[in-house]
């Protein structure tokens, strides 16, 4: 079990959506109109899938982490993936790498427990400032029934408290994408230290890069609203609190698991919309001010200078998408609130806004927001769905890779869904960030149809 830096082409899985039982496909979507956004039917599909698999989440979650080490247990191909992902040359020394399983360990010839923690023991004294690893379950690892949870606790048991030994599943075969974030924080929630008072304190769930979190910081304490923390945290040996008192604010609509976690903790959920946009970030600060009780004209003035930059980077773009179509395949789980995002603030419409799986606690609000009469899918049978995208032929299509290409050569314009995870598209200072990235590919098409 040599270990390896990371160095995949895109990764498709086949598998069933989180939290749902199989259910019949259906062919067409959705056209009942409901009175309300929230009361929108779903069309639920149940065959092939395109996605990534949840070790995608490491090349942002390392690089939020900073003290942080990220080991994959798995294939030379789990190793490709992550590495072109992130974009790291070997000799650079990321902060994550791969424990190969090779034909010996994958034939039971060596005992892998016992590699695993050879390559642990090297890694540490090669690296003795990393203050938290994650062991990170793969495909292969779950194929062979490698147990990482007994392995991270008796490792954990060794270098304890110099080093902290945690494990979760990126594993194509139980994680999608995004997925890998949930079940990287919900490992982090166990050993998170528990409030000592019940005094209220906001807690902002979900990773968001550094330049993003100083500006919500400095919005907070503007409107007045605190302490605040964030999870993860930017060192990971420093988790913030949890307990009563601790009200949560979702940055990220794909922390299912991690949430839940949190609640069993004693913390409250705050529900809001996700700060995507001029009215989604509004609304995300307002929800806060709200269980803070925050007068509006306080709020109002606090958020005011934020709020007309964000209008002035968002006017130069709002032409150009308005009245455009708009197609949405399920990948990142950010498609709900980008679908708000390009419909309410941008003026697109919207031809069908798929996401990989639905969880109500967390989406209501921004389902609310949907215009009448949207189509909204769960899951995927992609030849289905594509068959619906041709045929509608949309302005702009939201897609992962492996669709991208093939969409690209029959003349469609199309963004993709990791773009919008790894770019820092929170918040007021970046809104016309993210309608940018909308009018690049409709840009990027005309000059190429010229």
């Amino acid at each position: 079990m040599p270990l390896e830096p990371c160095t995949t082409s895109a990764n498709s899985a086949l598998e069933k959506p989180l939290g749902q039982s199989p259910d019949q496909s259906v062919s067409q979507p959705p056209t009942a109109t409901p009175k309300t956004g929230a009361d929108l039917p779903v069309l639920k599909e149940r065959g092939q899938r395109e996605v990534f698999c949840g070790l995608t989440g490491i090349v942002w979650l390392h690089r939020k982490m900073q003290d942080a080490f990220f080991l994959v247990v798995g294939s030379r191909t789990c190793a490709h993936l992550v590495q072109s992902a992130a974009g790291v040359m070997i000799f650079a020394e990321p902060r994550f790498g791969t424990a190969v399983l090779g034909e010996r360990d994958l034939a039971g010839l060596a005992d892998a427990n016992e590699e695993l923690e050879r390559v642990v023991e090297e890694l540490l004294m090669r690296r003795p400032d990393i203050n938290t690893l994650f062991l990170v379950g793969s495909c292969p690892s779950e194929v062979i029934k490698l147990d990482l949870a007994k392995a991270a606790e008796k490792l954990n048991h060794r270098y304890f408290p110099e080093t902290r030994v945690l494990n979760y599943s990126g594993s194509g075969i139980e994680t999608t994408f995004t997925q890998g974030e949930d079940t990287c924080l919900a490992s982090m929630v166990p050993v998170m230290p528990a409030k000592e008072t019940e005094t209220a304190e906001l807690l902002v769930v979900g990773s968001l890069a550094d330049v993003v979190e100083d500006q919500f910081q400095r919005l907070f304490s503007q409107i007045g609203i605190g302490p605040v923390a964030f999870f993860p945290p930017r060192r990971a040996a420093q988790l913030p609190q949890v307990g009563k008192g601790t009200k949560l604010l979702v940055a990220q609509p794909f922390l299912s698991e991690t949430v839940r976690l949190l609640i069993n903790r004693g913390a409250e959920l705050l529900p809001s919309p996700y700060p995507f946009g001029v009215e989604g970030t509004t609304a995300w600060l307002r929800t806060a001010a709200k269980a803070w009780r925050i007068d509006e004209e306080t709020f109002e003035a606090a958020i005011a200078p934020a709020v007309t930059r964000a209008n002035m980077g968002l006017d130069r773009y709002r032409e150009l998408l308005s009245g455009r179509k708009a197609f949405l395949f399920p990948d990142s789980q950010l498609e709900i609130p980008l679908a708000r995002f390009l419909s309410r603030e941008c003026g697109m419409d919207l031809i069908e806004v798929g996401t990989p799986y639905i969880d109500r606690m967390l989406m209501d609000e921004e389902i609310a927001l949907l215009p009448e009469g949207t189509a909204l899918s769960e899951g995927q049978d992609v030849e289905k769905q594509l068959d619906r995208c041709r045929e509608a032929r949309p302005d702009i299509t939201v897609c992962g890779l492996g669709l991208a290409n093939p969409l690209e050569a029959e003349g469609l314009s199309t963004k993709w869904s990791i773009e919008l995870v790894f770019s820092p598209l929170h918040g007021y200072d970046q809104a016309g960030d993210l309608a940018e990235l909308f009018v690049r590919s409709g840009e990027r098409r005309r000059r190429l149809t010229v």
